[in-house]
């Protein structure tokens, strides 16, 4: 994983990045609070040696105290040093628990030993490292061998004793909370990588990309407020509207270099992915365009379309296909010329069969030969076979998937699933796309509305809105998102 994709993750889940950070912080903070100070005091001894006046007799006896000072190490937590120490400062503790107070440490290569004592009371802490290190120093003259005159060769002098400490040693606030925000930190940031990795929803054009072949025909973004239908530059419907656009573009391209038919489905793994407002805005945007539509309700399931459009769905593509009623009395013409609807008339109870009957074969030859694109609105591909069953006898499908929503393994297998029935992939719309995040194609409506609100071309004011108020009156407006 990139250091990018870490800033992603860290972007996405930046609101329990921060509430982790703030918990280990406060943990820090109460940990600190709650613990007593504890003060540490040293003593330091010095072990000399009994030796001769050469240079050699010297060096001899130096190298013999530095021995001997790491025997009288572990001797300075025993109960031949303790026991006087505790019975000298009436000490309710044994030499066991004593000795957890006590640090004995001892430089290396030097004859110094370091005697640290810790205790809740600074002027006790003191006390104690210079008692321990008094008797350690007289253990010292006892078990030091001696030169048969009753000397010992080792001698053992106190020369730095303890002094009561101002500060504690424990707890250190600015150690501690700077401890809490570094752990706070990389549990936060490890916590959204772990939730990202176990996360498999869609939610970006790399993740589709990493699922299909099939080229990405356009990222649709969210919009927030959908109370109104109009579309005005700068307005955020702007960028979902300019998105329809650049979708009718790709669209544009579909079959170049082979068969082109101009019918298609537009479908999508699961529910509520948005396809139906996806196959109306497509369609008024290519009506918009001069293009002929049609678009076909073959949702039997569940029709949505005629609601979208404000058309009566009391007949329609179920009637056709049971010969009640002519083709072309159920075509409502919603823009004459360019926009066209059949509804999906009385919901039946066998949509498969009727979706794969020679009557619809025979519909779908007629419509296209009629219209410049015939849009399918099918149900999804994973409760039902309805979609795989018209999307063979058409060029292919167009699947929609909405970003956040639908699961990386419910997307390949909605796509296995239009493998298995032979039908062409045509490409993938990724729906409701975050307009806040740093995804190329917010970037590039972004920069693309800033260029064309700030730099208009001579005259271009006045065109625009005579343009604006004829398409008004002439063609549909894109829809936002629900």
């Amino acid at each position: 994983m990139e250091l990018h994709q870490y800033l992603s993750i860290v972007r996405r889940h930046w609101r329990s990045v921060i509430a982790t950070l703030l918990i280990c912080v406060v943990v820090a903070a109460a940990i600190t609070f709650a613990q007593k100070p504890v003060y540490t005091a040293s003593s330091a001894l010095f072990l000399t040696v009994e030796s001769g006046d050469s240079a050699g007799e010297l060096s001899q006896g130096a190298t013999y105290a530095e021995r001997q000072v790491e025997s009288f190490v572990s001797v300075a937590t025993t109960s031949v040093v303790l026991t006087p120490v505790i019975e000298y400062l009436s000490l309710d503790l044994t030499p066991l628990q004593l000795a957890d107070k006590l640090a004995v440490t001892s430089p290396t290569a030097t004859s110094l030993i370091d005697v640290s004592a810790t205790d809740g009371d600074p002027m006790q802490a003191a006390r104690v490292a210079d008692a321990v290190a008094i008797s350690l120093a007289r253990a010292v003259d006892q078990l030091s061998p001696n030169d048969g005159s009753g000397t010992g060769l080792v001698a053992a002098s106190v020369i730095d004793p303890a002094v009561a400490p101002t500060t504690p040693t424990t707890p250190r606030p600015a150690v501690n909370l700077a401890l809490g925000m570094v752990f706070g930190l990389l549990l936060g940031v490890g916590q959204a990588v772990f939730r990202t990795v176990l996360d498999t929803r869609v939610r970006t054009a790399s993740d589709l990309e990493a699922l299909t072949a099939s080229p990405i025909l356009g990222s649709i973004g969210h919009v927030k407020d959908s109370s109104t239908h109009g579309v005005e530059v700068g307005d955020s419907r702007w960028v979902n509207a300019e998105a329809y656009r650049r979708l009718r573009t790709n669209v544009g391209f579909i079959g170049l270099g082979g068969e082109r038919r101009p019918s298609m489905v537009i479908t999508s793994a699961v529910a509520g992915e948005g396809k139906t407002q996806t196959v109306v805005n497509l369609a008024r945007a290519l009506a918009q365009a001069g293009e002929s539509v049609l678009v076909v309700d073959a949702d039997l399931r569940r029709p949505q379309v005629a609601e979208r459009m404000g058309v009566d769905n009391e007949f329609g593509l179920t009637d056709v296909l049971t010969g009640r009623e002519k083709l072309e009395e159920m075509v409502i013409d919603v823009h004459p010329g360019t926009l066209a609807v059949l509804p999906s008339g009385t919901v039946p109870p066998n949509p498969s069969e009727l979706l794969g009957s020679e009557a619809m074969a025979k519909v779908l030859t007629t419509v296209e030969r009629q219209y410049d694109h015939v849009l399918f609105d099918v149900p999804p591909l994973l409760p039902v076979t309805d979609a795989v069953v018209l999307a063979g006898q058409t060029a292919g499908a167009v699947m929609v998937a909405r970003s956040g929503m639908v699961k990386q393994p419910e997307f390949e297998q909605a796509r296995k699933l239009l493998e298995a029935g032979s039908v062409t992939l045509l490409g993938v719309v990724l729906n409701d796309v975050p307009t806040t995040g740093d995804g190329y194609f917010t970037n590039y409506y972004a920069e693309y509305a800033s260029a064309t609100t700030t730099q208009p071309a001579p005259g271009s004011r006045a065109r625009a809105c005579e343009g604006r108020t004829a398409a008004t009156a002439t063609q549909p407006v894109l829809e936002p998102q629900p």
